[in-house]
């Protein structure tokens, strides 16, 4: 059940970047898959080798199930757990990740447009 979030929202990321080319589907692509795949941050895409791409969805993978995981056993503390429980962990910690995600990207827009890194 951990990665049907991200899993979700890493197809509709895929999807975006491949069936359409406007600049809408390049925001949707690149910003769910930072939040899919927060690895993917840490590689450096989508400046760095695609190579490593298949290894960061791995390593982001292994995140959500250890998220999952986590979430499972503070859900289960209580004898009468519900699937509630486990969601509402969960998303406490999805919404920290994607918290994390969401201010490397401001880092990383506020560092590109002010001029580190020069495009000429």
């Amino acid at each position: 059940m951990a990665l049907v979030v991200p899993g979700a929202l890493g197809v509709i990321a895929f999807l975006s970047l491949q069936l359409s080319d406007t600049s809408w589907s390049g925001i949707v692509g690149l910003i769910g898959g930072y939040f899919a795949a927060p690895a993917l941050v840490v590689v450096g895409a989508p400046f760095a080798d695609r190579g490593l791409y298949p290894i960061a969805i791995l390593i982001s993978a292994a995140l959500w199930l250890i998220v999952g995981f986590v979430a499972s056993r503070r859900a289960t503390r209580n004898p009468m757990a519900t699937w509630t429980d486990f969601w509402r962990h969960y998303l406490a910690m999805l919404v920290g990740i994607w918290c994390g995600i969401a201010v490397a990207l401001i880092v990383a827009t506020v560092q590109i447009g002010s001029g580190v890194v020069d495009w000429t």
